[in-house]
């Protein structure tokens, strides 16, 4: 019998934000057993609203014992001592990859969705990706990409081609930061700023606002930039609207 077979009904518990992400979007009520708390905070994830109906942990297999979960989700490693008192306590352990690539993204979709014993909850996601990357713009446009804090999007990193989707091709920067003499002397065609907790904006990005900086002729639109933080599912969704919005 396949291994997946064997966890259909199974209670799944996340211990990581973006671990979240893929099991809050594909598995059902009864199958979630905790997310982590940071997936309740709205600054952080665009699912706050769900994940608020489920136990919520920091981050710990001891916070979710009490829960009796089947399966837990890592990523990026998870932690050997979880690891060890996971297969002590009979629980499944499945580590997610960080996604550095869009196969990365669709390889975690496949085992979250193997692990709830329906492969085929994926293939939805999947198609939205593939789409995507089916019809990439040929031509893309120069751009800058600004986080709350003033940082640029590295050259090169999957947060560049999700962007490269969207028909954007992220301008490499000295520092990985957008200067004002940049901003001012060489506006890029767009410049995409993420709305990732603004209220707590570090004051370069500020600068931004200037009236010179805002009458420059870079188009400007903004991106939600909680689904960047993990780089996951999330993004197809935030692409799909930024391709239209930059046409």
């Amino acid at each position: 019998m396949p291994a997946s077979a064997l966890l259909i009904g199974a209670s799944v518990a996340s211990l990581n934000l973006c671990t979240d992400e893929y099991l809050l979007l594909l598995a059902r009520p009864p199958e979630i057993a905790s997310v982590s708390f940071l997936s309740q905070d709205r600054q952080e994830s665009p699912l706050w609203r769900s994940a608020r109906r489920y136990h919520a942990n920091r981050g710990s297999i001891e916070d979710v014992l009490a829960r009796r979960p089947a399966v837990e989700l890592t990523m990026g490693g998870g932690g050997r001592a979880t690891r060890l008192l996971a297969r002590r306590l009979h629980i499944r352990s499945i580590d997610l990859v960080t996604p550095s690539s869009f196969e990365d993204v669709a390889e975690n979709l496949r085992s979250v969705a193997a692990v709830l014993g329906e492969p085929r909850r994926a293939y939805p996601w999947l198609e939205r990706l593939a789409r995507l990357q089916d019809t990439s713009p040929r031509a893309a446009k120069d751009a800058i990409w600004v986080s709350g804090g003033g940082q640029a999007m590295p050259g090169g990193s999957i947060g560049a081609r999700w962007l490269r989707l969207a028909g954007l091709a992220q301008r490499p920067l000295p520092g990985g930061r957008a200067s004002l003499e940049t901003l001012l002397l060489r506006p890029p065609e767009v410049l995409v700023r993420s709305q990732y907790r603004n209220a707590q904006a570090w004051s370069g990005a500020r600068r931004l606002d200037h009236p010179i900086v805002r009458n420059a002729k870079a188009r400007r639109v903004t991106t939600d930039g909680r689904p960047w933080t993990c780089m996951g599912p999330l993004m197809i969704g935030e692409i799909e609207r930024l391709r239209v919005a930059v046409r």
